[in-house]
């Protein structure tokens, strides 16, 4: 379905999570390509205490950091509203509008927005509210892919409550595990966020223990994966609605400017450098598409998705798959479609176009008293 040139598009960025700046870059970067691409928008900020604001129509990042934020009124925006009201305008607006979800982390990208974003009838971008839990949630997510033998790193779980009972048999657990593994070092991650916020690579015993610490500020469950040493960076942009139908594009590649992919690595202006088309034989570029497919499909994504991978010599791992990839100036999922005739503003353009496609095709929730099996 292609929507009418003056289907109104709403972007909702910032939201309550540790993500909250990323997502400033990405949404409001989102916004500006869809305004010089001719689109009528509106730019909504959701703060860290979640409350709704409406920026000017002609605002413009124009350099500012996400701290400049933190007081939304001294932008010019106007607020604030409650979820709940905010998107109570949403669903009464005419014409409707679709919401382009350009939210990181916890809220925006676990299925909560999208659940009350359908709940209200309002058409919105990325995936849905099952495929968007899935995939916040790495433990989900690998115990889902593990099931289906797609080829994931081995990692151990470990709880908010147990870590507080049992530090000591965890620490036990965690170093029979890479003793297992023949290599001391592990990623220790927050299980539910993104943009490496929290995560540590712990290269001793002793480290260990202050890493799950700092992941378990962030996330009730932290996650403990063997080290791939000397492993590639490898993502792949897939667009789509219908699984037999999707576009993918890459392996891209991300060469760190740290010993990992951290925050301030994926960040900082050329501290990391990344290529839209990584250098592996065809054959590798084949098998890493085809695990991409599967693990959209495996989730149920819609839309769009951005697969990761570590690549180890000829061994290859699914690292993880993000509903709502960033859109920075120095993010891979928007650019590696340039392969395919996307730029930018083609990009955000065709993910609006999907999610009207979506939205046109839901089944009917509101029943009357003769759709009931009386």
């Amino acid at each position: 379905m292609k929507p009418p040139s003056n289907q109104p598009i709403v972007v909702l960025f910032g939201g309550p999570s540790a993500e909250h700046d990323v997502s400033i870059l990405s949404g409001t970067a989102i916004a500006e390509a869809l305004v010089g691409a001719g689109r009528s928008v509106d730019q909504r900020l959701i703060d860290l205490d979640n409350r709704w604001w409406r920026l000017p129509r002609d605002h413009r990042r124009d350099g500012r950091p996400g701290s400049a934020y933190d007081d939304p009124a001294s932008l010019g925006a106007r607020g604030p509203e409650t979820p709940g009201r905010a998107i109570d305008e949403l669903a009464a607006a005419d014409p409707a509008p679709v919401v382009f979800v350009a939210l990181h982390g916890p809220f925006g990208e676990d299925g909560r927005i999208q659940a009350l974003l359908e709940t209200a009838g309002v058409a919105y971008t990325g995936p849905g509210v099952a495929a968007s839990a899935v995939g916040m949630d790495k433990a989900l997510f690998k115990r889902l892919c593990r099931g289906l033998g797609l080829p994931i790193v081995d990692w151990r779980e470990v709880s908010a409550d147990r870590w507080r009972r049992e530090p000591a048999a965890i620490l036990a657990e965690l170093e029979a595990f890479a003793g297992g593994t023949g290599d001391p070092r592990l990623m220790i991650k927050p299980s539910r966020l993104g943009s490496s916020v929290g995560m540590t690579l712990a290269h001793t015993a002793d480290e260990r223990g202050p890493a799950l610490e700092l992941a378990l500020r962030y996330d009730t469950l932290a996650l403990a994966e063997a080290y791939v040493a000397g492993a590639r960076d490898l993502e792949v942009s897939v667009m789509g609605n219908d699984a037999t139908s999707l576009e993918l594009f890459g392996p891209g590649e991300v060469i760190a400017g740290h010993e990992f992919y951290d925050f301030e690595a994926k960040y900082t202006p050329g501290l990391s450098e990344t290529s839209t088309r990584a250098e592996v034989p065809e054959a590798t570029r084949r098998t890493i598409l085809k695990i991409a497919r599967d693990a959209y499909r495996a989730i149920g994504a819609e839309g769009f998705s951005r697969v990761d991978f570590l690549l180890q010599g000829d061994a290859m791992y699914l690292s993880e798959i993000n509903t709502i990839p960033g859109f920075t100036p120095i993010s891979l999922f928007p650019t590696m479609p340039a392969a395919g005739g996307y730029d930018f503003a083609a990009v955000c353009l065709r993910i609006v176009d999907l999610a009207l496609e979506r939205h046109a095709n839901r089944v009917a929730t509101r029943l009357a008293p003769t759709d009931l099996p009386r």
